[in-house]
């Protein structure tokens, strides 16, 4: 893993060399869009995501290759910009970087049944000439939590670790409902842009080959615990045609999520109150095994 901290500076610092490379217009004015495991910034007419670590380089190679197969099936997603010579990511002190065609403004937010709508779209897609992964929600955790160590108690740690280690064993297990196949990976609605033409999905690095239910999951969590209106769930269940809560699966896949979207927000602990007091809020409820208390998107 690279040293220094990634944060919004040290993005900017890798997208500047990354743009010289790419020959792509001064990024001075670049606006950051997103901060998490990666960067993305708009830079004139395009989009550059800079990842976090040189670890992501592999899924940052395989979400532009999913991107090429998903306009071949016409399903509406972020295509590649030509700034990268060789269809492949460039390696910019550690940091793999992706340049993407910016998409129009928003004309209104996504809503569920939007994300329903392109999740459709996808659970119909044939296996892809791309060899997806499994969607291991619990891969991360380990990376997030050694991100943070020295900034969070030990014992939430140890406590998260070993959630993981039971979801994962758990998970293993599950018979799915729906025949498993191409998924999204993190069907949120923060990964779905309205345009002039319609929804398009967000965010491929995350697609694997895995149960479907596990896009489906996602939603159903949204609404238990960052406060999606029932009416807007009904509406995802209505446009999707099931509602996943009807599997008797649901709880393992959820009970990963929650582990995993708990251990995801230790990474920004260091140096983020805000971070810090989100950590221990889904902790200590994870802990107390009280479904109700709400998480907030971080």
């Amino acid at each position: 893993m690279n040293s220094l901290p990634f944060d919004e500076s040290r993005a900017r610092t890798v997208l500047e060399a990354a743009c010289a490379r790419a020959g792509l217009p001064s990024p001075a004015g670049a606006r950051l869009l997103a901060l998490g495991e990666n960067a993305v910034l708009a830079v004139d007419h395009v989009v550059v995501k800079i990842g976090r670590d040189a670890g992501l380089a592999e899924r940052a190679e395989r979400e532009l290759r999913v991107a090429e197969w998903l306009a071949g099936q016409g399903v509406p997603a972020p295509r590649p910009a030509a700034a990268l010579p060789d269809g492949r990511p460039l390696v910019v002190d550690g940091h793999p970087v992706t340049v993407w065609e910016r998409l129009p403004d928003a004309v209104r937010p996504a809503g569920p049944a939007d994300l329903a709508e392109l999740l459709r779209a996808v659970h119909r897609l044939p296996a892809p000439p791309v060899p997806l992964p499994r969607r291991d929600l619990l891969s991360g955790v380990e990376r997030w939590l050694l991100a943070a160590e020295g900034h969070i108690d030990p014992a939430d740690a140890a406590y998260l670790r070993s959630r993981r280690d039971g979801f994962a064993e758990a998970a293993a297990e599950l018979v799915p409902h729906l025949p498993p196949g191409p998924i999204h990976g993190d069907a949120l609605t923060r990964n779905v842009h309205i345009g002039p033409d319609g929804p398009v999905l967000l965010d491929l690095e995350t697609f694997s080959g895995d149960l479907r239910e596990h896009d489906l999951v996602v939603m159903a969590l949204s609404h238990d615990r960052y406060g999606v209106p029932a009416a807007a769930y009904r509406a995802f269940t209505g446009t999707y045609g099931w509602d996943v809560r009807d599997w008797e699966g649901c709880a393992v896949l959820r009970g990963a999520r929650e582990t995993a979207s708990a251990s995801w927000v230790a990474q920004h602990v260091p140096g983020n109150p805000a971070a810090r007091a989100e950590f221990r809020r889904r902790v200590e409820s994870l802990r107390a095994g009280d479904a109700s208390v709400r998480w907030y998107p971080f």
